[in-house]
């Protein structure tokens, strides 16, 4: 008879919580259309602790009035990047249940909420990279993946902004979730310049752009083709494991990533880099054989070839491989800017010596030795920012540097004119 009454006492109970559960998210759902969404938040907060024993249908109404309580405040600028990140958890949330109960109540309008909240964080994120919150910036694109797994380009941001942020297991974390998923970032751009803003605007159709073009408001339609982006995560995953010391998994990761893409260039170069830097040259010069037996006219390739030389210090090489790419692309400017560098920098030394030297008799042998060396380099340099010039006058970078370069040739009609052009 006594167990009877326990058994009595404990539906009892449930029932009881039951009710509670009830009362408290109409008390918040009242409250929250008043408009009163922290005493709603308040409310929420007490009843969590019923949630457990709660009915599907009573959880997915909690976490939805939860939702709508976090974004309202968020919307209020009220702890805005917390709110968001609760009102996400809560829809998440109401999600799940309703899909493990089998009913879609809420799922309609919360998934209209985590679009928008997405969105949110991906303006607040881009707010904060250009203020140079890059830890902040991450954490909010990474949350935006989770809101949106099928956007997977938010999670390659995110681990983007984590290395900018130097926070680097994170940005290891999410490089390697991008492995796992396979992911490229390959794709084709569809870009019209806007005749009000004069600035290029990205479409996602090509119909869509058209559409704009015919209509009057764009023009000069270009398409852009963007290459995968296998190569860099690959790259800046070996950076990582080799910068942590551990250079074999490095190699490793390089080794696995090529095998599952096998026709991925950009992979070779890293791979080849990776060796490089581990001053490999014989696995490196391997590596770079295959590259060019792949590719031996693709201009693009050659150029990366340059820039891994350059960086290396490896000179001769950089230049050989930046010559080449301009017979292959005789308008390639990057080449020929690339080329005037290498020639320029042998300048910060000659300039360096100068400034110690002297009054001395010697000294100013010296000097005159050195300021002719200093001529030399500039007139190496002369022919490619000419080039580089003549393919975009508009860049002021360039304009600039061709400007020093007359001035200190003492080329006086020729600094006029191109003053005259600025």
């Amino acid at each position: 008879m006594k167990s009877k009454y326990v058994i009595l006492a404990s539906a009892l109970l449930i029932s009881v919580a039951s009710f509670a559960q009830k009362d408290e998210i109409k008390a918040a759902e009242k409250a929250l259309k008043k408009g009163n969404s922290q005493e709603a938040a308040t409310i929420l907060q007490g009843a969590e602790s019923l949630m457990s024993n709660a009915s599907d249908d009573e959880k997915a109404q909690f976490f939805f009035v939860k939702g709508n309580t976090y974004l309202d405040l968020a919307n209020k600028s009220v702890d805005t990047d917390k709110n968001l990140g609760l009102a996400a958890d809560a829809y998440l949330s109401l999600v799940d249940v309703e899909k493990a109960s089998g009913k879609s109540k809420y799922s309609e309008q919360a998934t209209k909420s985590i679009i928008e909240i997405k969105f949110k964080l991906i303006n607040s994120a881009i707010a904060d990279s250009k203020i140079d919150k890059h830890a902040d910036s991450a954490k909010k694109l990474y949350d935006a993946y989770l809101l949106d797994k099928k956007d997977t380009l938010n999670l390659y941001y995110a681990a983007s902004t984590y290395v900018n942020a130097k926070e680097y297991d994170k940005a290891l974390k999410s490089y390697e979730e991008l492995k796992r998923l396979n992911y490229s970032g390959k794709g084709i751009s569809y870009l019209a310049v806007n005749k009000l803003t004069e600035e290029e605007d990205l479409f996602t159709t090509v119909a869509e752009r058209d559409r704009m073009v015919k209509m009057g408001t764009h023009e000069k339609p270009r398409t852009e083709v963007i290459p995968s982006k296998r190569g860099e995560i690959y790259k800046n995953m070996a950076l990582i494991l080799v910068d942590a010391g551990k250079t074999e998994e490095a190699k490793k990761a390089i080794a696995e990533a090529r095998v599952a893409n096998p026709e991925d260039v950009s992979l070779l170069l890293t791979q080849a880099n990776l060796y490089l830097d581990t001053k490999d040259f014989v696995t490196y010069k391997k590596i770079i054989t295959e590259v060019l037996e792949k590719s031996p006219n693709d201009a693009d390739l050659i150029f990366n070839l340059g820039v891994i030389s350059a960086n290396a210090k490896d000179l001769v090489e950089a230049e050989k491989y930046y010559k080449r790419a301009i017979e292959i692309k005789p308008d390639y400017i990057n080449a020929y800017l690339n080329l005037a560098i290498l020639k320029l920098d042998a300048d910060t030394s000659i300039l360096e010596e100068m400034n110690k030297l002297g009054n001395s008799d010697n000294d100013n042998k010296r000097y005159l030795v050195l300021k002719k060396q200093r001529e030399e380099v500039f007139r190496g340099a002369l022919p490619y920012l000419e080039k580089a010039y003549e393919l975009n006058p508009k860049n002021a970078e360039v304009a600039s540097t061709l400007l020093s370069v007359y001035s200190a040739l003492e080329m006086t009609e020729k600094k006029k004119e191109l003053k005259a052009k600025m």
